[in-house]
């Protein structure tokens, strides 16, 4: 009689899944006892339902909160705890190791050739060191490059299924209003938003799969797979061409924060974004970081340019700074676009939030204390929503800025004059994404 292992998986409604997906999922030799979130508020006491956890598991499995881990792995006997998001620190993650060993239970981390699954098209990877560097800026000018060479490229985004996981197993967008058709998130607004007004196709979800054969014959037509990534896990598709966009905003963290390093060590291409605002030492430091561990990628260097749909809203005036919020959570940056506009035009106050956030809101300064004087868009539900509109309206300023990369004034409403941050990734002399997708293109004959 075989005896199956006990598996625990630590996740945060994304690699976690997929991991159980692609590894766990229809293996009888294993029985996935538990999932547990982290990183993103109420996706814990949930279910991964039967529907995508396949025969072997008729009643889902239960997720839990991370906190209940020591207890779980004892109730449950628990052999393996998978580890399975991403964005931490070294030290968090050998804590969790210890916290998992000290219980009794093994400690994994499953890899790319594991995880990896190989498209039937030529597939271009966009990850990241850190959560805010700008993989989503960098998949964009992808995009466009191919297009003007006559490619249909289908975008991929990492996962973010905080809802009906059996309804959001394969999710297109093609249009804004199928950001309202799937209830999408804030989170997944800015991701998705900027691809559909473009006129590109993106598609995400639960089972990464079945989102890949059916991206691969979109009815608009695929030549061509990118991999969206999301925080700075490492791509879910095997690349073709891996880009990893690195921060010199957090020099160092390229080394020190899982899995970057493994997609810094992966990297055909590494481009160094935000160079116009960074410090030469934070560049430099980067640098010798890239050389140290993958000396043969291909470095491109890159800006951040930013512009606002009214600089006269920011001059010599009070202004709220609404930044990304995955950015300055987890991603613990003390400032995106919204506070680089801020200085730019000459604002001459940002206005402290704290003393006026609401709620949910609240919530999120109390986990995140280092946030600092700027309000994180935070939308996972709608009592998140509700909060964060009341946040910003019972603040006293002469305007408010909005650094997310989506009209928040569509599901919000701000009771004060508004203007908009752009921000587009722009390349720094040679070697350049252009040039490197001609090679690109060349190579696959597309």
């Amino acid at each position: 009689m075989k005896i199956r292992k006990k598996i625990l998986i630590i996740g945060a409604a994304g690699r976690d899944f997929h991991n159980f997906n692609t590894y766990y999922r229809g293996v009888d030799l294993f029985d996935v006892v538990a999932f547990t979130a982290a990183q993103i508020p109420d996706i814990d006491g949930r279910k991964y339902p039967a529907e995508l956890a396949g025969e072997l598991y008729p009643d889902g499995i239960p997720i839990y909160s991370e906190s209940d881990l020591p207890r779980l792995i004892k109730e449950l006997e628990v052999d393996i705890c998978v580890f399975s998001y991403s964005d931490v620190k070294y030290g968090k993650v050998m804590v969790m190791s210890a916290i998992v060993n000290a219980a009794g239970a093994n400690f994994v981390l499953l890899g790319p050739r594991d995880t990896m699954i190989k498209s039937t098209k030529p597939v271009i990877s966009v990850v990241a060191t850190r959560t805010g560097c700008g993989k989503s800026q960098t998949s964009r000018k992808i995009i466009e490059y191919l297009m003007k060479k006559g490619i249909k490229v289908v975008a991929i985004r990492h996962p973010m299924p905080y809802g009906d996981l059996v309804a959001q197993r394969v999710q297109r967008y093609a249009v804004v209003e199928d950001l309202k058709k799937h209830k999408c998130t804030i989170e997944e607004m800015e991701e998705y938003e900027p691809h559909v007004v473009r006129g590109n196709v993106i598609y995400a979800g639960v089972d990464y799969e079945a989102i890949l054969r059916e991206a691969e014959n979109d009815p608009n037509g695929c030549d061509v797979i990118l991999w969206d990534g999301g925080n700075n896990d490492f791509s879910f598709y095997k690349p073709d061409l891996t880009v990893t966009v690195a921060d010199p905003h957090r020099p160092g963290d390229e080394l020190s924060y899982y899995p970057g390093e493994v997609n810094m060590r992966l990297a055909d291409v590494i481009v160094i974004n935000k160079m116009d605002s960074a410090t030469p030492d934070g560049i430099q430091i980067v640098r010798e970081n890239i050389n140290k561990v993958n000396p043969n990628a291909i470095v491109v260097d890159g800006a951040s340019p930013i512009s606002v749909d009214n600089h006269l809203l920011i001059k010599d005036k009070k202004v709220l700074v609404v930044e990304d919020g995955p950015t300055l959570t987890h991603g613990e940056m003390k400032l995106g676009a919204g506070t680089v506009a801020a200085l730019k035009f000459g604002a001459s106050e940002i206005i402290d939030p704290r003393d006026f956030v609401v709620g949910k809101l609240k919530e999120t300064f109390e986990i995140y204390p280092k946030i600092g004087k700027l309000i994180p868009a935070m939308g996972y539900s709608d009592a998140q929503l509700k909060d964060l509109e009341t946040s910003i309206n019972n603040i006293d300023c002469d305007a408010v800025i909005i650094g997310t990369p989506i009209d928040l004034t569509r599901i919000v409403k701000i009771n004060k004059p508004t203007t908009r941050v752009y921000y587009d990734l722009q390349e720094i002399g040679l070697p350049n994404l252009d040039g490197i997708l001609t090679d690109f293109t060349k190579k696959y004959k597309l």
